[in-house]
């Protein structure tokens, strides 16, 4: 009786040691984690801050500008700003003489969205003519832009348009396909935008596709 008396007192404690040195595996694993996306983070924005342009008179012209595409407006129909300074930016990239050919890339995932084609009316609204603008339909997410602009367009110098945040990213994987591209940083949004959040995990993402997940694309 004692004896099973003695297991039955050791067990919980066995449990409780198990259980705390789980809690405490996790959590060094979640601080590791938030070191290797804070890590990501510098690298791709020092590597990149150098070909991110904010003032249009100091950049570079090229022939084409990839435009990434984002949805044009947000939940309960209200217009993106995201979008709509994107649009402003590529069009004056245009009208400035900056490009003379404009890449529409985004997501088509249905007949009810169409980034692409939603870019071309706004920009067409904004005075840049239908003739000068190419649609890709498979940009779904800013990886496919960059290799496709390569690979299906056969452009390997060309200007990126988004968000500065967004532009570090797409600078990353371009370099790391070897493409001699610059970008322009459209308007910024609040930093308190989910965007930015999503941007920040995106990030070493990109990392891993570039040396693990797609590596074989970069050849």
């Amino acid at each position: 009786m004692k004896q099973v008396l003695d297991i039955a007192i050791r067990q919980p404690l066995s449990f409780t040691r198990v259980l705390k040195r789980v809690i405490k595996g996790a959590i060094a694993m979640g601080f590791v984690t938030l070191v290797l996306i804070l890590l990501g983070n510098i690298w791709i924005v020092l590597s990149t801050t150098s070909r991110n342009y904010y003032d249009i008179h100091t950049l570079p012209s090229n022939d084409v500008a990839l435009v990434l595409g984002t949805s044009k407006a947000v939940h309960g129909g209200k217009e993106n700003l995201f979008f709509k300074y994107r649009m402003e930016a590529a069009a004056r990239l245009y009208r400035e003489g900056k490009v003379k050919y404009l890449i529409l890339s985004g997501n088509h995932d249905s007949v009810y969205y169409n980034e692409p084609a939603d870019m071309r009316q706004a920009l067409f609204k904004l005075g840049v003519p239908a003739n000068v603008m190419i649609l890709d339909f498979a940009g779904y997410r800013t990886y496919d832009s960059i290799v496709r602009c390569k690979k299906v367009f056969n452009q390997r110098r060309f200007t990126i348009v988004s968000q500065p945040t967004h532009n570090a990213r797409a600078l990353f994987l371009a370099q790391h396909l070897g493409i001699d591209a610059v970008a322009f940083a459209a308007q910024d949004v609040s930093p308190t935008s989910k965007t930015y959040i999503r941007e920040y995990l995106a990030r070493p993402k990109a990392i891993l596709d570039v040396y693990f997940f797609e590596s074989e694309k970069y050849k």
